[in-house]
């Protein structure tokens, strides 16, 4: 066989191949699935915690069928979907977007519940703040936008199913937002840096009045006021201790000397 019908040969089975390749990756297997086969696929994906195929699929349905009975209900499944495969900037910005569009839909609180659960896991990393050394350099906004999404769902949706574990979380979260201001207030007093402490303190008693932690929340206001010289600031400050929290164990520390005012006794390791 001559030379040049080999190298023929040779480059017509090469295209032949690249062609075959080519069909294969642009071979869809949903192409003509209607919109029902497209939604029953995806929630079998979901059943199987197949997050990523499922979210595949959703995708397509919304693509193809964006104005269809499906449609809506699709937003919902792919925001969490999303949030299922760690996804949490596009689970936000699907809900977000659900929100938007369909604000007068039945499911609507759904959307706003599940808003507040991503950011709620998301922000279980603040709570951590008793084995870190340094918290104050973090931002709970998480935590804070799991709360507003939550306190929306509550106040807009009442009887809703998702409601009263939305009024759990809050009350939890609250605890967590004020336990995280008192601990940054309490850094700041170990440093000497008082204003910044009374401002934290100050921040969570305004927000958080109702959070345990309040009662050290007015202990360091206390403490800090006296260490700037603020005396009359301390005065009040030290009337409100004594008004919400007789019983304090601040109030009574261990070895008090006759005249010594008791928010001088603590050592300020506490």
């Amino acid at each position: 066989m001559r030379p040049s019908l080999l190298v023929s040969l040779a480059l017509s089975g090469a295209l032949l191949s690249g062609a075959c390749a080519l069909l294969k990756d642009d071979y869809d297997e949903t192409a003509g699935w209607s919109a029902q086969k497209l939604y029953g696929e995806a929630k079998d994906q979901m059943a199987s915690k197949s997050w990523a195929q499922a979210i595949k699929y959703l995708e397509k349905l919304e693509a193809r069928y964006p104005y269809g009975r499906y449609a809506q209900q699709a937003q919902l499944e792919i925001a969490y979907a999303y949030w299922k495969d760690n996804e949490r900037a596009s689970a936000l910005a699907a809900a977000d977007r659900f929100i938007k569009l369909y604000p007068n839909h039945p499911n609507v609180d759904y959307a706003y519940y599940l808003k507040g659960l991503i950011n709620f896991n998301e922000g279980q990393g603040l709570l951590t703040f008793l084995t870190t050394p340094d918290m104050t350099d973090r931002d709970p906004k998480a935590t804070r936008e799991a709360f507003d999404a939550f306190k929306e769902l509550v106040t807009r949706f009442p009887e809703s199913k998702y409601a009263e574990d939305s009024a759990a979380r809050m009350r939890y979260l609250v605890n967590a937002l004020a336990s995280h201001e008192v601990y940054v207030a309490r850094y700041y007093m170990k440093r000497a840096a008082y204003v910044a402490a009374a401002n934290r303190a100050q921040y969570a008693i305004q927000h958080y009045p109702q959070a345990p932690t309040i009662e050290e929340a007015v202990f360091i206001l206390v403490k800090a006021y006296d260490a700037l010289g603020m005396n009359d600031l301390r005065d009040a400050a030290d009337r409100v201790m004594r008004t919400n929290f007789p019983d304090s164990r601040y109030l009574k520390p261990g070895g008090a000397k006759k005249d010594v005012p008791w928010w001088r006794i603590w050592d300020p390791e506490w």
